[in-house]
């Protein structure tokens, strides 16, 4: 799990895949935190990424960088703890200008069942599950 926390954090922008109906949806996002051995990512409420993930909790994740990419499939689980909330907050301190942990939007929602593949041009993928 570090070492998908690490390239994501790195690649500092990665695209998160969710279904909409019958329709994927991509966008990008750059926010991914560890919080009690489980890594979380950050969205508002009010947008259809949520609703989206409402409706269907499977997504995936892509990101790359320096010739590597990293796939993960996962479903994305609501963690409504304000605890949850605030640490996501506190290691993205620039999200606070548009969110905060009691507005009733800020959503943070762990990975559940992720299996990552590391891929390269020159190596052969490596796959880890947490």
């Amino acid at each position: 799990m570090q070492r998908v926390l690490d390239f994501l954090k790195e690649a500092d922008t990665y695209y998160l895949a969710t279904v909409e109906g019958d329709q994927p949806r991509v966008r990008p996002f750059g926010t991914i935190n560890e919080f009690e051995g489980k890594l979380y990512i950050q969205t508002g409420k009010v947008k259809d990424v949520s609703k989206q993930l409402i409706a269907n909790p499977k997504a995936e994740i892509c990101a790359f960088k320096d010739g590597k990419w990293l796939r993960v499939a996962c479903e994305l689980v609501e963690d409504d703890r304000r605890e949850a909330r605030v640490a996501m907050l506190e290691s993205y301190p620039q999200l606070q200008a548009m969110y905060s942990a009691d507005d009733g939007n800020t959503e943070v929602l762990y990975l559940k069942n992720a299996k990552a593949t590391f891929y390269s041009f020159t190596e052969a993928p490596v796959t880890v599950e947490f």
